[in-house]
């Protein structure tokens, strides 16, 4: 299992165990997590689920891909240096302890 923390554009601070091979979108999701929506369901087609990964980390993670990359550009909150989509984000055991930021808004 792989810990993961979120945090909410309220502040709300939610650690959930996610199993290795699920995207962050699904740990979000299945556990309530306000602030990440994935309507696409996880196929990077909709942007819904941008988050802000925690920076000093953020050089762990595959770079984003093209079809990624395309999808940040419609991001409904600010995109930053650290935007990611947490359906493009696996958990992997060298991601334990990870702290995702949520946008205000996705919509």
């Amino acid at each position: 299992m792989v810990n993961i923390t979120y945090i909410e554009a309220s502040g709300q601070s939610t650690s959930v165990e996610l199993t290795e091979g699920w995207s962050l979108m699904q740990g979000a999701t299945a556990n309530g997590i306000d602030g990440i929506l994935g309507e696409c369901g996880g196929s990077c087609a909709c942007a819904t689920c941008h988050c802000y990964i925690q920076e000093d980390r953020l050089a762990e993670l595959p770079p984003a891909l093209e079809g990624e990359l395309g999808m940040l550009e419609n991001v409904a909150s600010e995109r930053r240096p650290n935007s990611r989509l947490a359906c493009q984000i696996k958990a992997t055991a060298g991601l334990d302890g990870l702290i995702v930021y949520l946008p205000v808004s996705q919509e």
